[in-house]
């Protein structure tokens, strides 16, 4: 047990009274300084520790860590979130993920970390991942459709997670065309899915999740601070992460035996009264490299994006990114 680990265990002892920094030294057998460097360490964890020249120091409130126990208490489901890992810091839960799915890891098998340093999106972007404040989660699945038609399941992890937080939290969140959530066009949460392939066969894939849940406008960069908000901002509340991880499970393994079951039609159907994109003038820019302008009036049974132009034209959008029109 290392010295903070210490400290934070004589703080728990007693959380509603004062200990002093003499009684702190004491039982450390360090110095003042070195108490105070072991406090700073805890505020970087998250723990609110108020400090009294007279009276020592004392915890006002603790950090929203993440709990295997926690939320296996708090699931009800049958496979997803049955394996869970929960790391305090890691590069990628999605690298640990595919790790994991490469060792023979099930569907339905789930990766969280307290923080991401450096968590990616799309495209080879990084996504802004820090300490406590969000849900970085991937998710092994193992579907059996064809190749062709993984990006469907892009769109159905959009439903499961929209339905989650407004389920939970009664934030109205909304899906923008092929993996972002917005509410009043500000991103809450990126998803990213990737799949191995053999024979032109689907091995696995990992739909990795990042909802910007517990985030003050404060901590985000200045590059970011327009684009971005949380759960916790548009709530005005805090939102518990656990519950809401447990929420989100539910709803992908629902979502995931529908599917299996009467294929993407219904998932289409979900996506559409769930998306801030239909209906709307928008600009894409496709993966080819060519952009394409017109209003989005839904899905084709592969899930691009049917974009109708002002000349008529209705145009499939299969990859690439898209700009809102107001």
């Amino acid at each position: 047990m290392n010295n903070h680990e210490r400290l934070l265990g004589i703080l728990e002892e007693d959380s509603s009274d004062y200990v002093s920094g003499e009684e702190i030294s004491r039982r450390l057998s360090v110095s003042r300084t070195a108490i105070w460097k072991q406090i700073n360490k805890l505020r970087e964890l998250g723990y609110n520790i108020e400090a009294s020249s007279r009276r020592g120091y004392r915890i006002v409130s603790r950090p929203d860590r993440l709990e295997v126990s926690k939320l296996a208490y708090m699931l009800n489901t049958q496979s997803f979130g049955q394996r869970i890992v929960v790391l305090d810091s890691t590069v990628s839960t999605q690298q640990d993920a595919m790790r994991l799915a490469e060792e023979g890891a099930q569907q339905g098998t789930v990766v969280l970390a307290e923080e991401q340093t450096a968590g990616r999106g799309r495209l080879g972007r990084k996504w802004f991942s820090p300490r406590g404040k969000g849900i970085w989660m991937s998710i092994v699945l193992q579907p059996s459709q064809p190749l062709a038609f993984t990006p469907q399941l892009t769109l159905l992890t959009g439903v499961a997670v929209c339905r989650a937080i407004r389920r939970l939290t009664g934030v109205e969140a909304g899906i923008k065309w092929p993996n972002d959530l917005l509410v009043h066009d500000r991103k809450v949460c990126g998803i990213l899915l990737e799949s191995a392939t053999e024979d032109q066969r689907v091995r696995y894939c990992i739909a990795g999740i990042g909802i910007d849940v517990n985030l003050n406008t404060e901590d985000y960069p200045e590059e970011l601070s327009r684009l971005g908000t949380s759960l916790k901002i548009e709530a005005g509340r805090e939102i518990d992460r656990t519950a809401l991880i447990a929420a989100v499970l539910e709803e992908m393994e629902q979502l995931c035996a529908l599917y299996a079951d009467q294929g993407f039609k219904p998932i289409a159907m979900l996506w559409e009264a769930l998306s801030v994109t239909m209906n709307r003038f928008v600009r894409a820019h496709t993966g080819q490299g060519s952009v394409v302008e017109g209003t989005a009036v839904g899905l084709d049974p592969s899930g691009a994006l049917v974009v109708e132009t002002k000349q008529g034209e209705r145009i499939q959008v299969v990859s690439g990114d898209i700009q809102l029109q107001v």
